[in-house]
């Protein structure tokens, strides 16, 4: 059933978001609300309630034994904005976000002048910064810490990592992100959502990212599990994992208009390989690029990333899935054979030929080459499938979440009673649940 937007055709699309990456001014304008600052004080322990517009002007921090509260139906706006004009609300290591929305009332983050209504273009990205959360649970770092991208390099409440994997932030639960990503200078763009060293007690499911100039969701370390992830329409990757993020997802929805990689997994760009690597645990995604012309891989692993990535559907994968291949050890090629990166029971479709369903690459001048034998035994050991799941999806015809049966044959075992043991693959069974609350289902391009 198409709905608010699907008059508007992707050209058009296109052509206002021209027109919206730059700084904006939107004829909505809300003269009755709360602008939120930060001179150094942070938010302060407080609640915005749904009663309110609150709008964020700046970086604003909730600092350490601060809580910020989001009643469920808040609408959070932030000033349109580049360098220094950026903003974006930063939950700062020992800080906490209660943000518990409702399917009924998502609790929502864009940008000024929106209107919810469609005064924004779907696909206009980079009109505000994003949301970050830190915290102190275990980053592959040499020092444990680092200062996370996005933010300046002056501000010391932009610190993450530490040794408490079971940290708590707090929780964000059916929040949706939008048009999110500035660009504060050298392109150091923000995420939509970035999780640096978050802990595993923090509380991350149900949350959109949608339209976003940067990556929509970035884990940098970390041991957070987080699910019913959905990102859609990023200038970058849909999901991008590093600095030894060893945490659990299931549920997870990227989908990628071709410029990028669904899912990249790395150690990060000065990877320890002594250190506790990528490893995360990946159960029922749903990845999907939007053309079958696109080249692009839906899962990139470079840098010491690795993961068990299982029971998930791979639309459109054209360039089949990128392992990298150096000479050093510990590096993903090594990982790959020592079998601590696999991909078990998946589906790719459309695809037909096992030999390039799994490539390994390397660097020009680094004259490596793998046995593309091993990876063509490891396509079947690892059951690959090629079956039509009856999903589809692109912006001319919109997209078929929901697969044409629900009953999958050679599903992988769940390694652990955190995952929901269900009987099909990829992040959706009979229920549509991004009904209600996000951005991409309201978009009218979701075919029920």
């Amino acid at each position: 059933m198409k709905r608010l937007y699907k008059s508007l055709s992707f050209l058009l699309s296109l052509s206002l978001l021209t027109t919206f990456i730059t700084c904006r001014k939107s004829d909505y304008i809300i003269e009755d609300q709360e602008t939120i600052t930060d001179q150094g004080g942070g938010t302060g322990t407080v609640t915005w309630t749904t009663d309110k517009e609150y709008f964020i002007n700046g970086f604003v921090f909730v600092n350490d034994g601060q809580t910020l509260t989001i009643e469920a139906g808040t609408v959070i706006r932030a000033r349109t904005g580049q360098g220094s004009l950026a903003s974006a609300l930063i939950v700062a290591r020992g800080g906490t976000i209660i943000a518990e929305g409702t399917r009924l009332n998502p609790i929502i983050f864009t940008v000024e002048g929106d209107d919810l209504e469609g005064s924004v273009a779907l696909e206009a990205r980079g009109l505000w910064g994003g949301l970050i959360i830190l915290g102190n649970a275990s980053i592959n770092t040499e020092s444990g810490e680092d200062l996370i991208e996005g933010i300046p390099i002056s501000e010391p409440r932009g610190i993450y990592g530490g040794t408490d994997d079971d940290d708590n932030s707090g929780i964000l639960s059916y929040v949706s992100i939008r048009h999110g990503g500035s660009n504060i200078g050298e392109g150091n763009e923000i995420n939509g959502l970035t999780l640096g060293g978050v802990g595993r007690q923090t509380t991350i499911e149900f949350v959109e990212v949608i339209s976003n100039a940067d990556d929509g969701v970035e884990f940098f370390g970390g041991a957070v599990n987080c699910r019913n992830l959905v990102v859609a329409f990023c200038g970058d990757d849909a999901f991008d994992i590093d600095q030894g993020y060893h945490g659990k997802g299931q549920f997870w929805l990227g989908i990628n208009g071709g410029s990028d990689k669904c899912v990249e997994i790395s150690g990060g760009l000065q990877a320890i390989p002594s250190l506790q690597g990528s490893m995360p645990e990946l159960y029922n995604t749903s990845l999907i690029h939007s053309t079958l012309s696109s080249v692009a891989t839906p899962i990139h692993f470079f840098q010491y990333g690795g993961a068990k990535l299982r029971n998930s559907i791979f639309l459109y994968p054209v360039g089949g899935v990128a392992i990298r291949h150096t000479d050093l050890p510990g590096d993903s090629w090594s990982l790959f054979l020592s079998g601590r990166l696999g991909l078990n029971n998946n589906i790719l479709y459309p695809f037909s030929d096992t030999e390039y369903a799994y490539n390994t690459y390397s660097e020009p001048g680094e004259n490596l080459t793998a046995e593309n034998q091993i990876l063509t035994d490891s396509t079947i050991a690892w059951e690959t499938s090629f079956e039509d799941p009856g999903i589809y999806g692109d912006l001319s015809s919109g997209y078929k979440l929901l697969p044409s049966y629900t009953i999958f044959e050679n599903m992988a075992p769940y390694s652990s009673d955190w995952f929901e043991k269900v009987s099909y693959k990829g992040a959706f069974g009979s229920n549509l649940w991004i009904e209600g609350w996000t951005l991409l289902y309201e978009s009218g391009y979701i075919n029920d």
